[in-house]
């Protein structure tokens, strides 16, 4: 990797601009609103709030270059093995197309299409039962991503299937789920990438006791043999996906099979050309038109030039209020290292805190500090232009939020009362979509998928492991027997206090 220091030149550029407001580098730079926005399909993105000017861009756009962001893209859709710490290619993007015609991406999505036919012949024999319900039980990468598309896009009346997701071991989630339903007429899928994930395979025996059996079980996983094996599901309702597959990167997969039942069959095709228009953007698009990487800089300016160290997501349309969380793993799961690839430790700060929430609701919440607390919050706003309902007042209204929230958090407002003064300064990217629909839903999702590719080729970490969330779920394991009486050697002392009062 060169040793050309950006960071270093980027620090200067912050020390020029500092004092400099939002509404003085728009009155600067006159083409500034055009110039820093960009329409790649249905999606629309305007960067012109964020507090760089065109010779600080322009010196991300060289740190880019220097980490040779366009290779990175070449090496990760061309099926190079870019997770070096689990040895494994990352190949999600042939799941929805073919962003490279080198052989093992070729391959691999022969494999993908060959996978969905089979996932479309399954969702035909589902229509022709008596079945009406499906629950969906998987966790992080296996819930998170499937849940989120089946909620946005599932339609407002009509749909065959209702689709309940169940993810948390806290029994509570199953019990309630179930309660609902029927078993006469109720399905269930098991989605594990090892089928070795204790909150789905205790979960999965509970739905696999209150229904029966497992007639009407299918599971998804790469270890298909043990899946097949732990439940006694049948191998023709047993769906690969294969290691090259990051969990959080899945939903294309059959990991989407939740999808395809709640939105359809065709729509669930049309999400994967969404996000491959996105791929073919990302990989062919110049660095200084390429969305995926105006945004994971605008991300780096902020997190390590700038200093903020939570970035927030707001969604304004209520079908997509799972998106913060579903980002929240996205970018946290990958992003969170604190080591390079050759295990020397990083040298700035890796990954802010994602959070947020659905406008109108978070304007009465959380953005009181937002305006006016005394740490900035670069934020996303992301709406769209047409409604699919038909009280159009509501949205205009809801958009005229979605507006006013964003200038009022750029330009802010002078008062005497400094109880009532607004600061402003606070940086914001607008993102529209042209409806929600399959199309720009997959589409922002692999934008974000990029963008957080991008970052980690400028810090020099893996994206695509996430060693850091086993050491809990080992000390779990551990601690099991102890609840359950057994007798357990314990180091800790406020473990061993906590079981003393929980036995």
């Amino acid at each position: 990797m060169t040793t050309y220091n950006g960071f270093d030149v980027l620090r200067t550029h912050a020390q020029r601009l500092q004092g400099t407001g939002i509404p003085t580098l728009l009155a600067a730079e006159p083409d500034r609103v055009k110039r820093l926005a960009l329409k790649v399909g249905p999606l629309y993105v305007n960067f012109a709030r964020q507090k760089y000017d065109a010779a600080a861009l322009q010196a991300l756009l060289e740190l880019a270059a220097a980490r040779d962001v366009t290779g990175g893209f070449q090496r990760l859709f061309g099926g190079e093995r870019i997770n070096i710490t689990e040895d494994r290619a990352v190949l999600h993007s042939a799941l929805r197309g073919n962003a490279s015609q080198a052989p093992v991406a070729v391959a691999a999505n022969a494999e993908a299409v060959a996978v969905q036919q089979r996932m479309g012949a399954l969702i035909q024999q589902l229509e022709a039962s008596n079945v009406t319900d499906i629950v969906s039980v998987g966790i992080g990468g296996s819930d998170l991503g499937p849940r989120l598309v089946a909620d946005a896009l599932r339609p407002a009346s009509g749909a065959r299937f209702r689709v309940h997701f169940v993810s948390n071991v806290d029994g509570a989630a199953m019990q309630r789920t179930l309660a609902t339903l029927d078993p006469a007429t109720t399905a269930g899928i098991l989605i594990s990438k090892t089928f070795g994930t204790q909150e789905t395979l205790l979960n999965g025996a509970i739905l696999r006791d209150w229904l029966g059996g497992s007639a009407r079980l299918y599971a998804v996983s790469a270890n298909p043999e043990r899946a097949a094996k732990a439940f006694e599901i049948a191998a023709e309702r047993v769906l690969p996906m294969w290691d090259w597959v990051g969990g959080r990167y899945s939903l294309w997969s059959a990991v989407g099979f939740p999808i395809a039942l709640a939105i359809g069959f065709e729509r669930f095709g049309q999400l994967l050309a969404g996000a491959a228009e996105m791929d073919a953007h990302a990989a062919s698009a110049p660095l200084d038109r390429n969305l995926p990487v105006l945004h994971a800089l605008t991300d780096i300016w902020n997190r390590n030039v700038l200093g903020y160290a939570t970035h927030a997501v707001m969604t304004y349309d209520q079908r997509l209020a799972l998106l913060p969380a579903y980002l929240q793993q996205l970018v946290m799961e990958s992003l969170g290292k604190r080591v390079k690839l050759d295990g020397s430790p990083v040298d700035v700060d890796t990954v802010p805190v994602w959070w947020g929430g659905a406008g109108t609701d978070v304007q009465h919440s959380f953005f009181q500090a937002l305006h006016q607390g005394t740490s900035i919050v670069p934020a996303d706003f992301i709406g769209c232009v047409r409604n699919d309902d038909p009280y159009t007042v509501n949205h205009q209204a809801l958009l005229a939020n979605l507006l006013a929230q964003t200038e009022a958090l750029a330009n802010g407002q002078d008062s005497e009362d400094p109880h009532r003064q607004y600061p402003g300064g606070r940086p914001s990217t607008l993102i529209l979509l042209d409806s929600l629909t399959p199309q720009s839903l997959g589409a922002l999702i692999a934008m974000y998928e990029h963008a957080v590719y991008v970052q980690s080729l400028v810090w020099g970490i893996n994206a695509f492991d996430q060693f850091g969330v086993e050491l809990g779920k080992q000390l779990a394991k551990q601690l099991l027997p102890a609840l359950q009486g057994q007798a357990v050697e314990i180091a800790d002392p406020v473990t061993r206090e906590a079981l003393a009062l929980l036995r």
